[in-house]
């Protein structure tokens, strides 16, 4: 039995929500499947993106690591999130796999990777 299935959910704290979720409706592309005031949801190819309100959001958190989204093109997604708000963080870099991270405008790090010889296994 596989102890690990593999990425599900990545959560970003916010402290204004519905300001989040009209981003990550821009930046993703993809509406909420779930949207309550304490939780929205986002089902980005079979992923999900969760927002969660917190009016601590940004500051006293522990600090954890990030989560990156593949994407066909990284530095284009990179662009359009610069493009959307948010603040570079880590430029794209290419080692074979081309990487990078912004911050999105609630404080949060919102990675982008372009993996070609990855590939999500089914379950």
């Amino acid at each position: 039995m596989k102890e690990f299935l593999g990425l599900r959910t990545a959560v970003y704290t916010v402290k204004h929500l519905a300001a989040a979720k009209d981003w990550y409706t821009r930046a993703t592309g993809i509406a909420p499947y779930f949207d309550e005031p304490y939780y929205v949801g986002f089902n980005v190819a079979g992923y999900e993106l969760g927002l969660l309100p917190d009016e601590a959001a940004g500051t006293d958190r522990a600090p954890c690591g990030t989560a990156y989204w593949g994407v066909p093109d990284a530095q284009a997604a990179y662009d359009r999130l610069i493009s959307l708000g948010a603040a570079p963080f880590e430029p794209i870099a290419d080692h074979g796999v081309k990487i990078g991270a912004v911050r999105d405008p609630f404080g949060n790090i919102f990675g982008v990777i372009e993996n070609p010889a990855f590939k999500a296994e089914s379950e």
